[in-house]
């Protein structure tokens, strides 16, 4: 598992886990941030913070400081073939 901050533009994976106070966690969750989703890192701001993620077919921008507490497992194989061509 690699924490959401981490991970590069165009990757994607399925959330894992997110550790965060009760308030903002319920908050993300409403904007569909809850295990199992898919989350694709589509863009950094140009200063590298913020960031926009694709959840659930909607792009949410999160600062550094919220997706570092956000725990995603990679889909590998779909990183392989973007790499590839």
């Amino acid at each position: 598992m690699v924490l959401l901050s981490e991970v590069q533009v165009g990757q994607s994976g399925v959330l894992q886990r997110v550790d965060l106070s009760e308030d903002i966690s319920d908050h993300l969750a409403h904007l569909g941030f809850l295990p199992g989703a898919e989350v694709q890192v589509l863009r950094r701001a140009p200063a590298g913070d913020p960031t926009v993620y694709r959840i659930d077919g909607v792009e949410v921008g999160l600062r550094s400081e919220t997706a570092r507490h956000i725990e995603i497992e990679l889909n590998h194989e779909r990183s392989s073939v973007a790499e590839v061509r």
